[in-house]
């Protein structure tokens, strides 16, 4: 089975990172990403005898991925995490998998300009909850905010940041 083990390998390092933000933004404790990436390779690489090659790689990873995160929240006993927020993100992921450029950290090059460009409430926020991975109730105390004005502020935050995105890939004649 070396051609489909070979295959496999090139499929996941082409979807390792896209696994990555989808499991970074569906899970708060990066040791929690960190186990689901290696359970849905391992499910994936047993399951790849499934895989319908008509259909995206990416996606069907994010489908394992899916249930193993909902799967975690159950067994957690934590709030359930919502199926349809990981239906839209899994839908963001694959719209931005479809846009031209070789590798995520082509298409994610953008990303760092437009955290860089956001107004210091938006981007201190940006950092603290995705780069520090603090907590919501973490946030609350360190901006001295409520939960949902920290929850609006976030919003809004990812929303400037995907029109700055969208923008610079119209400026470079990328259609979005």
């Amino acid at each position: 089975m070396p051609d489909a083990h070979k295959l496999f390998e090139a499929l996941v390092r082409e979807h390792a990172e896209m696994l990555l933000v989808y499991l970074r933004a569906a899970l708060s404790n990066t040791s929690d990403v960190d186990d689901l990436f290696q359970e849905t390779m391992i499910v994936a690489w047993r399951r790849l005898d499934d895989f319908d090659e008509s259909r995206p790689f990416g996606q069907w990873l994010r489908g394992i991925a899916k249930r193993l995160v909902l799967a975690h929240h159950r067994r957690q006993g934590a709030r359930p995490c919502d199926s349809v927020i990981l239906d839209q993100l899994d839908a963001r992921i694959g719209h931005l998998a479809a846009q031209p450029g070789d590798t995520w950290q082509e298409k994610l090059a953008l990303l760092p300009n437009c955290i860089q460009s956001l107004p210091d409430h938006f981007r201190h926020a940006v950092r603290l909850r995705y780069f520090q991975q603090q907590p919501i109730a973490q946030l609350v105390e360190s901006l001295e905010a409520s939960e949902a004005a920290i929850k609006k502020r976030l919003q809004r935050a990812r929303a400037l940041i995907l029109e700055c995105i969208q923008k610079n890939l119209n400026r470079l004649g990328f259609s979005v």
